[in-house]
């Protein structure tokens, strides 16, 4: 059985404007788009090659970095 979570994002109102646009012009939902989104920035590189360029650039962008460095980055940045 899928297990379906909600999730709260703060969006910009233009951009959500344009999403529920290009979602009823697309046959889909706003929360459709954002877990296609979400589902291909998430996979493993080369699983997917149905990704977005944008997507393909932005993978991998902290291959040098650990978790706990992401982590640490937040905790300053939201300080």
């Amino acid at each position: 059985m899928l297990r379906m979570a909600k999730l709260t994002l703060s969006v910009d109102a233009t951009v959500i404007d344009r999403a529920k646009g290009y979602a009823a012009r697309s046959g889909t939902s706003v929360s459709g788009l954002v877990e296609r989104l979400l589902d291909l920035a998430a996979a493993p590189v080369g699983v997917r090659d149905d990704a977005p360029p944008v997507l393909a650039r932005l993978r991998g962008s902290l291959k040098r970095g650990t978790r706990r460095d992401y982590h640490r980055y937040l905790e300053r940045k939201y300080r």
